[in-house]
């Protein structure tokens, strides 16, 4: 057995001897030292020998396992002070280190935090809906019947006869208006998709905010309020804002919502006092209660602050442009 260790050892010192690199040493160590490995695995069968040679048996196996064991440290200084391999420059270790590569958020990402935090701090609350909604709630909830002439402008992606993606985050006031106990402040950010075609200032899908208050007393003129402190923080103090009449199904009176830019008007969206067709919807009377809503276009504000005149950019993942923010 003592013939059988030295053979053993003398095979692993050669191992050790032939790793050309840290790796094939790692592998040598496992194959011998490790726990299931050659060497260890001697000491298995010392049960089987007489009393009289157990002792001298097991420290020979201990001697070969230090020495093997010795040998690997030895071999593994050796291969990591070696000269660098030929092609490689050696390794200056006084050069200061590599910073690494930090993200930054999506000018999109940056758009919905600052209006999420106006909304919250003007005493709005956030809730999100589906993005797969149920027709009742993006249309019928909405005062949108089906012969409406506005349902023609609505080109959406059905996905059965009553479910479809959303084509405005105004549905989700049908969902959550039952649930709550007015009076009630609720904004919501998310997704649309309609069906148009991709150009520079249109897409299939994009970004909506959409804001609604009800209580027993609300007028245009807490509704214009609202929106011109959010212009302020958006856009700057010396911002104008525009409301001219418009008509949406879902409020009466509509305004249409712009904010002056460079020298023009920029077009934000729609807003108005809720129809009271859509309060009785929802089980609010309409001569106890009344309230206000807004759906403004997310993608516009950062094309307007940045310069971006497609909107294609902002979906395209492109670094040359996220680069800048």
């Amino acid at each position: 057995m003592s013939d059988a260790v030295a053979e053993l050892k003398a095979e692993a010192l050669l191992a050790i001897s032939a790793a050309a690199d840290a790796e094939a040493l790692a592998q040598v160590e496992r194959e011998y030292l490790g726990r299931k490995g050659r060497l260890s695995s001697l000491m298995r069968g010392i049960g089987k020998l007489p009393a009289g040679e157990r002792p001298a048996f097991g420290q020979a196996v201990n001697t070969a396992r230090q020495e093997v064991t010795a040998r690997a440290a030895e071999r593994r200084e050796a291969l990591l002070s070696g000269p660098v391999p030929s092609g490689e420059p050696p390794l200056d270790v006084t050069l200061p280190g590599r910073a690494p590569q930090v993200g930054r958020p999506h000018p999109l990402a940056v758009t919905f935090d600052r209006v999420a935090a106006v909304l919250t701090g003007l005493g709005f609350q956030e809730m999100h809906g589906p993005e797969v909604e149920e027709y009742q709630y993006n249309f019928a909830a909405l005062n949108y019947p089906e012969e409406h002439p506005a349902m023609d402008e609505q080109m959406s992606f059905y996905l059965a006869e009553d479910l479809l993606l959303r084509t405005q985050t105004t549905a989700l006031q049908g969902r959550v208006m039952p649930t709550l106990e007015p009076p009630f402040r609720v904004f919501t950010l998310g997704r649309c998709f309609r069906y148009e075609a991709v150009d520079a200032t249109h897409s299939h899908t994009f970004h909506q905010v959409d804001g609604f208050m009800v209580d027993h007393v609300v007028s245009l003129a807490d509704l214009k309020g609202t929106l011109a402190a959010l212009a302020r923080e958006l856009f700057g103090e010396e911002v104008e804002v525009r409301f001219r009449p418009d008509f949406f199904p879902f409020v009466e009176p509509g305004v249409e919502i712009a904010v002056s830019s460079r020298g023009g008007w920029l077009e934000l969206g729609g807003a108005g006092l809720i129809h009271p067709h859509v309060l009785r919807y929802v089980g609010l009377d309409p001569e106890a209660w009344s309230g206000f809503a807004f759906g403004l276009g997310l993608d516009r504000m950062p094309m307007h602050a940045h310069g971006i005149r497609d909107i294609r950019l902002l979906f395209e993942n492109d670094l040359r442009l996220l680069r800048q923010f």
